[in-house]
């Protein structure tokens, strides 16, 4: 039987406020909405995709000599201080807790799957907390600096690492098979089915995961950062289309709303377990 259930996690404003814009910032860009909109965003009407636009506007801007050296090391001592949301650091002692007394064989997993960087996200104070952290992946020349993105995550990209967690396709291992995700799987050697799954984000990006766990009764959550009222209407957006199962401000504070619906969704999903268990072995 499938006794593990995964929680994931986009990262950027959804555990954190944005990495990406606090680098930046910190190194040296002081007007950020000017970043965003003048260069990232101009690019789309060359047809560029977000993500790829903001790779390599931040490759350039390290080329220009605007923000210093886009480098591995800079990247992760920035990771390694960035803040995160109320409560987020104690958040998955809570969840495991939630399952140690009732559900003590139900395995609980965390992931990130993140358009974000990956050597920021992997140098922050709660790497050590996920199974596993996709996001998007610069290449480094032989001085030590970005020169391009070797892998981007977004939109329907990260439906693509919810089948890794589904096919049990994790750890080093897979590292270097990229093909492997297309691997047919029956549904009795699936590791987590999609409706093990939790799906915690907050934009855009994170629609296709949001709808995908939805059709197939796992549980999407949207968040959003109470301190950027200008993106409170997209979240609400994600409701009022049916694409998630609830919506709550980025507070992980125990006792908080999202933290206590956490708790009932990990609950729910540990219940089902035990549930379909009880059927099998009748």
């Amino acid at each position: 039987m499938h006794e593990t259930i995964a929680v994931v996690f986009d990262f950027d404003d959804t555990l954190a406020p944005d990495t990406t814009s606090g680098f930046l910032k910190q190194a040296g860009i002081t007007d950020l909405t000017a970043f965003w909109r003048d260069e990232v965003a101009a690019l789309y009407g060359d047809d560029w995709d977000p993500v790829p636009a903001y790779l390599y506007t931040m490759i350039e801007a390290a080329r220009q000599g605007r923000i210093g050296p886009l480098s591995r090391e800079r990247l992760a001592a920035w990771g390694a201080r960035a803040p995160l949301h109320p409560g987020v650091e104690s958040l998955f002692d809570r969840l495991r807790q939630t399952l140690r007394s009732s559900h003590p064989r139900v395995n609980l997993e965390f992931y990130v799957i993140s358009s974000g960087l990956g050597d920021v996200l992997r140098a922050t104070r709660i790497a050590d907390q996920f199974t596993q952290i996709w996001a998007s992946e610069l290449h480094y020349n032989a001085q030590g600096d970005a020169t391009f993105a070797k892998r981007i995550i977004s939109f329907t990209d990260k439906t693509r690492y919810l089948f890794h967690i589904q096919k049990g396709l994790i750890g080093d291992s897979f590292r270097s098979k990229p093909f492997e995700v297309n691997r047919k799987v029956a549904l009795a050697q699936q590791r987590v089915p999609l409706d093990r799954m939790i799906f915690i984000g907050d934009g855009y990006t994170d629609i296709p995961c949001f709808s995908l766990l939805k059709q197939h009764g796992g549980i999407p959550i949207a968040v959003y950062d109470p301190d950027h009222q200008e993106r409170w209407g997209n979240a609400f957006t994600f409701v009022t289309e049916g694409r998630v199962s609830n919506l709550h401000s980025a507070n992980y504070s125990e006792g908080s709303d999202l933290s206590n619906f956490l708790i009932m969704a990990v609950r729910s999903l540990a219940e089902r377990i035990a549930v379909s268990a009880r059927s099998y072995q009748g």
